[in-house]
Protein backbone atom coordinates (compact mmCIF):
# COMPACT_ATOMS: atom_id res chain seq x y z
CA UNK A 1 0.00 0.00 0.00
CA UNK A 2 5.30 8.27 -1.32
CA UNK A 3 4.58 16.06 -4.61
CA UNK A 4 6.46 13.77 -2.68
CA UNK A 5 9.71 11.56 -3.49
CA UNK A 6 10.17 8.23 -1.50
CA UNK A 7 13.72 7.40 -0.59
CA UNK A 8 15.03 5.11 -3.30
CA UNK A 9 16.27 1.65 -2.81
CA UNK A 10 20.04 2.72 -3.08
CA UNK A 11 19.28 5.22 -0.02
CA UNK A 12 17.57 2.78 2.15
CA UNK A 13 20.25 0.15 1.59
CA UNK A 14 22.98 3.04 2.76
CA UNK A 15 20.54 3.49 5.51
CA UNK A 16 20.17 0.21 6.63
CA UNK A 17 23.63 -0.74 6.51
CA UNK A 18 24.78 2.51 8.66
CA UNK A 19 21.68 1.51 10.64
CA UNK A 20 23.10 -2.20 11.38
CA UNK A 21 26.68 -0.62 11.56
CA UNK A 22 25.69 1.82 14.12
CA UNK A 23 23.63 -1.26 16.25
CA UNK A 24 26.62 -3.52 15.91
CA UNK A 25 29.38 -0.77 16.40
CA UNK A 26 27.33 -0.11 20.01
CA UNK A 27 26.77 -4.40 21.06
CA UNK A 28 30.18 -4.43 22.85
CA UNK A 29 29.60 -1.52 25.21
CA UNK A 30 26.21 -0.09 26.07
CA UNK A 31 23.55 -2.45 27.58
CA UNK A 32 20.65 -0.65 26.31
CA UNK A 33 21.91 -1.33 22.86
CA UNK A 34 22.83 -4.71 23.49
CA UNK A 35 19.06 -5.37 24.09
CA UNK A 36 18.13 -3.71 27.25
CA UNK A 37 15.66 -0.54 27.61
CA UNK A 38 18.46 1.06 29.68
CA UNK A 39 16.60 4.45 28.98
CA UNK A 40 18.07 4.72 25.99
CA UNK A 41 15.93 7.76 23.98
CA UNK A 42 15.63 6.11 20.68
CA UNK A 43 12.99 3.73 19.05
CA UNK A 44 13.38 1.77 15.39
CA UNK A 45 10.96 1.29 12.95
CA UNK A 46 10.97 -0.99 10.17
CA UNK A 47 8.15 0.15 7.58
CA UNK A 48 6.36 -0.54 3.90
CA UNK A 49 7.48 2.44 1.61
CA UNK A 50 4.73 4.81 0.97
CA UNK A 51 4.71 7.25 4.14
CA UNK A 52 8.04 9.16 4.01
CA UNK A 53 8.90 11.78 1.83
CA UNK A 54 12.77 12.20 0.84
CA UNK A 55 11.92 16.02 1.00
CA UNK A 56 10.90 15.63 4.56
CA UNK A 57 7.28 16.68 3.90
CA UNK A 58 5.81 12.91 4.06
CA UNK A 59 3.40 11.70 7.28
CA UNK A 60 6.51 9.88 8.76
CA UNK A 61 8.52 12.80 8.46
CA UNK A 62 5.82 15.01 10.16
CA UNK A 63 4.58 12.71 12.92
CA UNK A 64 8.53 11.23 13.77
CA UNK A 65 9.52 14.82 14.19
CA UNK A 66 6.71 16.02 16.35
CA UNK A 67 6.80 12.21 18.53
CA UNK A 68 10.59 13.29 19.08
CA UNK A 69 9.59 17.07 19.97
CA UNK A 70 7.67 15.68 22.45
CA UNK A 71 9.31 12.49 23.82
CA UNK A 72 12.62 13.12 23.29
CA UNK A 73 13.04 10.02 21.39
CA UNK A 74 14.70 9.62 18.68
CA UNK A 75 13.50 7.31 15.90
CA UNK A 76 15.60 5.29 13.63
CA UNK A 77 14.08 4.23 10.15
CA UNK A 78 14.57 1.48 7.68
CA UNK A 79 11.76 1.13 5.12
CA UNK A 80 11.65 -1.46 2.00
CA UNK A 81 8.99 -3.60 0.31
CA UNK A 82 6.44 -5.44 3.01
CA UNK A 83 7.59 -8.92 2.42
CA UNK A 84 11.06 -7.41 2.74
CA UNK A 85 10.75 -6.15 5.93
CA UNK A 86 8.86 -9.27 7.47
CA UNK A 87 11.83 -11.60 6.16
CA UNK A 88 14.56 -9.29 7.42
CA UNK A 89 12.87 -8.91 11.09
CA UNK A 90 12.79 -13.12 10.14
CA UNK A 91 16.34 -13.35 9.88
CA UNK A 92 16.87 -10.96 13.35
CA UNK A 93 14.83 -12.94 15.70
CA UNK A 94 17.60 -14.16 17.71
CA UNK A 95 19.23 -10.75 17.94
CA UNK A 96 15.50 -8.06 17.64
CA UNK A 97 16.85 -4.62 15.97
CA UNK A 98 13.15 -3.32 15.76
CA UNK A 99 10.55 -2.11 17.81
CA UNK A 100 8.22 -1.18 15.43
CA UNK A 101 7.04 -3.32 12.38
CA UNK A 102 4.56 -1.32 9.75
CA UNK A 103 3.78 -3.33 6.57
CA UNK A 104 0.42 -3.84 4.33
CA UNK A 105 -1.41 -6.78 4.51
CA UNK A 106 -0.95 -9.61 4.05
CA UNK A 107 2.40 -9.63 5.62
CA UNK A 108 1.04 -7.97 9.23
CA UNK A 109 -0.48 -11.36 9.11
CA UNK A 110 2.33 -13.11 8.24
CA UNK A 111 4.46 -11.40 10.77
CA UNK A 112 2.20 -12.34 13.61
CA UNK A 113 2.19 -16.19 12.03
CA UNK A 114 6.05 -16.16 11.96
CA UNK A 115 6.09 -15.12 15.59
CA UNK A 116 7.31 -11.53 14.70
CA UNK A 117 4.83 -9.44 17.31
CA UNK A 118 3.69 -8.98 21.00
CA UNK A 119 0.45 -7.72 21.92
CA UNK A 120 -0.16 -4.15 22.56
CA UNK A 121 -3.54 -2.34 22.06
CA UNK A 122 -2.63 1.40 21.53
CA UNK A 123 -4.33 4.05 22.77
CA UNK A 124 -7.12 5.36 20.58
CA UNK A 125 -7.07 1.54 18.69
CA UNK A 126 -10.62 1.02 20.06
CA UNK A 127 -11.74 3.47 17.59
CA UNK A 128 -9.75 1.81 14.59
CA UNK A 129 -13.29 -1.13 12.84
CA UNK A 130 -12.28 -4.71 13.70
CA UNK A 131 -11.54 -5.53 9.99
CA UNK A 132 -8.31 -3.25 10.50
CA UNK A 133 -6.49 -4.77 13.59
CA UNK A 134 -5.47 -8.15 15.09
CA UNK A 135 -8.80 -9.26 17.58
CA UNK A 136 -5.56 -10.23 20.48
CA UNK A 137 -3.71 -6.76 19.81
CA UNK A 138 -0.49 -8.39 17.66
CA UNK A 139 -1.28 -5.43 15.23
CA UNK A 140 -3.02 -2.61 14.62
CA UNK A 141 -3.92 -0.31 11.67
CA UNK A 142 -2.33 3.37 11.67
CA UNK A 143 -3.34 4.86 8.02
CA UNK A 144 -6.21 3.14 5.81
CA UNK A 145 -5.46 3.22 2.56
CA UNK A 146 -7.28 1.01 -0.95
CA UNK A 147 -5.30 -0.77 -3.52
CA UNK A 148 -4.91 1.09 -7.24
CA UNK A 149 -3.34 1.76 -10.21
CA UNK A 150 -1.58 4.84 -11.72
CA UNK A 151 -1.67 5.99 -14.94
CA UNK A 152 0.02 9.07 -17.69
CA UNK A 153 -2.46 11.40 -17.89
CA UNK A 154 -0.60 13.12 -20.82
CA UNK A 155 -0.15 9.92 -23.14
CA UNK A 156 -3.55 8.95 -22.50
CA UNK A 157 -6.59 10.99 -22.91
CA UNK A 158 -8.57 8.81 -20.26
CA UNK A 159 -7.55 6.07 -17.86
CA UNK A 160 -8.29 2.36 -18.91
CA UNK A 161 -11.35 1.49 -17.25
CA UNK A 162 -10.63 -2.69 -17.26
CA UNK A 163 -8.02 -5.41 -16.99
CA UNK A 164 -9.01 -6.83 -20.70
CA UNK A 165 -7.78 -3.20 -21.87
CA UNK A 166 -4.76 -3.72 -20.66
CA UNK A 167 -3.80 -6.91 -23.30
CA UNK A 168 -3.72 -4.38 -26.20
CA UNK A 169 -0.27 -3.59 -28.07
CA UNK A 170 -0.18 -0.16 -27.21
CA UNK A 171 0.78 -1.07 -23.63
CA UNK A 172 3.55 -3.54 -24.49
CA UNK A 173 7.16 -2.51 -22.73
CA UNK A 174 4.70 0.41 -21.14
CA UNK A 175 3.02 -1.47 -18.10
CA UNK A 176 4.86 -2.79 -15.72
CA UNK A 177 3.89 -4.15 -11.48
CA UNK A 178 5.51 -5.31 -8.71
CA UNK A 179 6.53 -8.36 -7.80
CA UNK A 180 4.37 -10.55 -5.76
CA UNK A 181 5.09 -11.93 -2.22
CA UNK A 182 7.63 -9.21 -2.11
CA UNK A 183 5.86 -6.28 -2.26
CA UNK A 184 2.70 -5.81 -0.84
CA UNK A 185 0.95 -3.58 -3.90
CA UNK A 186 2.57 -6.66 -5.98
CA UNK A 187 0.74 -9.10 -3.93
CA UNK A 188 -2.16 -7.34 -4.25
CA UNK A 189 -2.60 -7.51 -8.00
CA UNK A 190 -3.27 -11.01 -7.30
CA UNK A 191 -5.61 -10.63 -4.77
CA UNK A 192 -7.25 -8.39 -7.01
CA UNK A 193 -7.13 -10.11 -9.99
CA UNK A 194 -8.53 -13.40 -8.11
CA UNK A 195 -11.56 -11.70 -6.67
CA UNK A 196 -12.46 -10.07 -10.16
CA UNK A 197 -11.69 -12.93 -12.25
CA UNK A 198 -13.89 -15.05 -9.81
CA UNK A 199 -10.76 -17.29 -8.95
CA UNK A 200 -7.28 -18.69 -8.90
CA UNK A 201 -7.44 -20.05 -12.12
CA UNK A 202 -8.65 -17.59 -14.31
CA UNK A 203 -6.36 -14.93 -12.96
CA UNK A 204 -3.16 -17.00 -13.57
CA UNK A 205 -4.83 -17.30 -17.13
CA UNK A 206 -5.53 -13.62 -17.40
CA UNK A 207 -1.78 -12.57 -15.68
CA UNK A 208 0.01 -15.03 -18.14
CA UNK A 209 -1.67 -12.76 -21.28
CA UNK A 210 -1.16 -9.81 -19.54
CA UNK A 211 2.94 -10.49 -19.06
CA UNK A 212 3.75 -9.90 -23.16
CA UNK A 213 3.02 -6.55 -22.09
CA UNK A 214 4.75 -6.34 -18.65
CA UNK A 215 8.55 -4.74 -18.26
CA UNK A 216 9.25 -7.35 -15.53
CA UNK A 217 10.02 -7.56 -12.22
CA UNK A 218 10.14 -4.73 -9.55
CA UNK A 219 10.89 -5.96 -5.62
CA UNK A 220 9.61 -2.04 -4.66
CA UNK A 221 6.32 0.01 -5.90
CA UNK A 222 6.83 3.43 -4.88
CA UNK A 223 9.33 3.60 -7.95
CA UNK A 224 6.74 2.74 -10.82
CA UNK A 225 4.89 6.49 -10.13
CA UNK A 226 8.01 8.61 -11.60
CA UNK A 227 8.15 6.01 -14.36
CA UNK A 228 4.66 6.67 -14.71
CA UNK A 229 4.62 10.62 -14.99
CA UNK A 230 7.39 10.36 -16.86
CA UNK A 231 5.57 8.41 -19.77
CA UNK A 232 8.59 5.50 -19.49
CA UNK A 233 5.56 3.41 -18.56
CA UNK A 234 1.79 4.54 -19.51
CA UNK A 235 0.04 2.36 -16.68
CA UNK A 236 1.59 0.50 -13.27
CA UNK A 237 -0.12 -0.62 -10.07
CA UNK A 238 0.54 1.29 -6.46
CA UNK A 239 -1.95 2.22 -3.90
CA UNK A 240 -4.19 5.60 -3.33
CA UNK A 241 -2.15 7.13 -0.28
CA UNK A 242 1.20 7.02 -1.79
CA UNK A 243 0.25 7.64 -5.43
CA UNK A 244 -2.08 10.58 -4.35
CA UNK A 245 1.09 12.15 -2.62
CA UNK A 246 3.16 11.65 -5.18
CA UNK A 247 0.66 13.09 -7.59
CA UNK A 248 1.24 16.58 -5.76
CA UNK A 249 4.80 17.14 -7.68
CA UNK A 250 4.05 14.33 -10.37
CA UNK A 251 1.24 16.44 -13.04
CA UNK A 252 0.88 13.25 -15.14
CA UNK A 253 -0.41 11.06 -12.40
CA UNK A 254 -3.55 9.90 -12.82
CA UNK A 255 -5.18 6.87 -10.00
CA UNK A 256 -7.44 4.45 -11.82
CA UNK A 257 -9.49 0.85 -10.44
CA UNK A 258 -10.12 -1.87 -13.03
CA UNK A 259 -13.13 -3.40 -13.57
CA UNK A 260 -13.31 -6.82 -15.13
CA UNK A 261 -14.90 -6.07 -19.00
CA UNK A 262 -18.42 -5.12 -18.03
CA UNK A 263 -18.48 -4.73 -14.27
CA UNK A 264 -18.01 -2.16 -11.53
CA UNK A 265 -14.25 -1.10 -10.75
CA UNK A 266 -13.21 -2.48 -7.28
CA UNK A 267 -10.76 -2.20 -4.74
CA UNK A 268 -10.35 -3.32 -1.26
CA UNK A 269 -8.32 -1.46 2.11
CA UNK A 270 -4.69 -2.12 2.29
CA UNK A 271 -3.93 -0.30 5.12
CA UNK A 272 -0.53 0.62 7.10
CA UNK A 273 -0.38 -2.03 9.73
CA UNK A 274 1.80 -1.96 12.84
CA UNK A 275 2.55 -3.79 15.46
CA UNK A 276 4.83 -3.78 18.05
CA UNK A 277 7.85 -6.52 17.61
CA UNK A 278 8.68 -9.20 19.95
CA UNK A 279 11.74 -9.01 21.82
CA UNK A 280 12.15 -5.46 20.98
CA UNK A 281 15.08 -3.38 22.10
CA UNK A 282 12.84 -0.70 23.47
CA UNK A 283 9.91 -1.82 23.61
CA UNK A 284 8.11 1.08 26.03
CA UNK A 285 9.67 3.23 23.05
CA UNK A 286 7.64 1.50 20.85
CA UNK A 287 4.63 1.51 22.77
CA UNK A 288 4.89 5.33 23.05
CA UNK A 289 5.16 5.63 19.23
CA UNK A 290 2.23 3.48 18.86
CA UNK A 291 0.26 5.63 20.90
CA UNK A 292 1.26 8.35 19.25
CA UNK A 293 0.03 7.27 16.01
CA UNK A 294 -2.91 6.81 16.99
CA UNK A 295 -3.31 9.98 18.70
CA UNK A 296 -6.14 12.13 17.31
CA UNK A 297 -3.29 14.43 16.74
CA UNK A 298 -1.56 12.28 14.21
CA UNK A 299 -4.45 11.04 12.57
CA UNK A 300 -5.85 14.51 11.74
CA UNK A 301 -2.75 14.83 9.50
CA UNK A 302 -2.99 11.24 7.53
CA UNK A 303 -4.84 12.73 4.93
CA UNK A 304 -3.29 16.92 4.76
CA UNK A 305 -0.19 15.97 4.91
CA UNK A 306 -0.03 11.78 3.86
CA UNK A 307 -2.56 11.82 1.15
CA UNK A 308 -4.39 8.88 3.07
CA UNK A 309 -7.51 7.77 5.47
CA UNK A 310 -7.32 8.15 9.15
CA UNK A 311 -7.23 4.88 10.87
CA UNK A 312 -9.56 6.01 13.28
CA UNK A 313 -13.29 6.24 12.85
CA UNK A 314 -14.04 9.14 15.12
CA UNK A 315 -11.48 11.22 13.31
CA UNK A 316 -13.10 13.03 9.94
CA UNK A 317 -10.80 15.81 8.17
CA UNK A 318 -12.37 17.94 6.26
CA UNK A 319 -9.29 19.09 4.44
CA UNK A 320 -8.82 19.54 0.50
CA UNK A 321 -7.36 16.39 0.18
CA UNK A 322 -9.90 14.60 2.31
CA UNK A 323 -12.62 16.26 -0.20
CA UNK A 324 -10.25 15.25 -3.23
CA UNK A 325 -9.61 11.60 -1.83
CA UNK A 326 -13.62 11.07 -0.83
CA UNK A 327 -14.30 11.58 -4.69
CA UNK A 328 -11.66 9.72 -6.19
CA UNK A 329 -13.60 6.57 -4.10
CA UNK A 330 -17.06 7.38 -5.37
CA UNK A 331 -18.43 4.57 -7.30
CA UNK A 332 -15.24 2.18 -6.17
CA UNK A 333 -16.90 -1.17 -5.12
CA UNK A 334 -15.38 -2.00 -1.97
CA UNK A 335 -14.23 -6.04 -1.17
CA UNK A 336 -12.99 -7.85 1.60
CA UNK A 337 -10.30 -10.37 0.97
CA UNK A 338 -9.94 -13.21 3.03
CA UNK A 339 -7.00 -12.57 5.03
CA UNK A 340 -6.99 -15.93 7.14
CA UNK A 341 -6.66 -17.72 3.59
CA UNK A 342 -4.51 -15.59 2.24
CA UNK A 343 -1.68 -15.94 4.60
CA UNK A 344 -2.40 -19.50 4.51
CA UNK A 345 -1.92 -20.02 0.93
CA UNK A 346 0.12 -16.76 -0.23
CA UNK A 347 3.23 -19.02 -1.18
CA UNK A 348 0.86 -21.50 -3.56
CA UNK A 349 -0.51 -18.06 -5.07
CA UNK A 350 2.78 -16.72 -5.54
CA UNK A 351 3.99 -19.94 -7.10
CA UNK A 352 1.18 -20.02 -9.17
CA UNK A 353 1.69 -16.56 -10.75
CA UNK A 354 5.21 -17.12 -11.27
CA UNK A 355 4.49 -20.56 -12.96
CA UNK A 356 1.78 -18.55 -15.33
CA UNK A 357 4.55 -16.00 -16.09
CA UNK A 358 7.58 -17.24 -15.83
CA UNK A 359 9.09 -14.92 -13.19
Amino acid sequence: MTGKRLLRTAALVTGALALASSLTACGGGSSAAAGGEGGEKVVTVYSADGLKSEKGDGWYDKVFADFTKKTGIEVKYVEGGSGEMVQRAVREKTNTQADVLITLPPFIQQADGKGLLQPYKPQGSDKVNGADKAADGKWTSVVKNYFGFVYNKKELTEAPKSWEELLDAKYKGKLQYSTPGVAGDGTAVLIKSMHDFGGQEPAMEYLKKLQANNVGPSSSTSKLAPKTDKGELLVANGDVQMNFAQSKSMPNLGIWFPAKEGGKPTSFALPYAAGLVDKAPHTENGKKLLDFLLGEEAQQLVSGVGGGFPARTDVKPTDANAVELTKLMTGVEIFEPNWADIDKNLTGYVDAWKSATGS
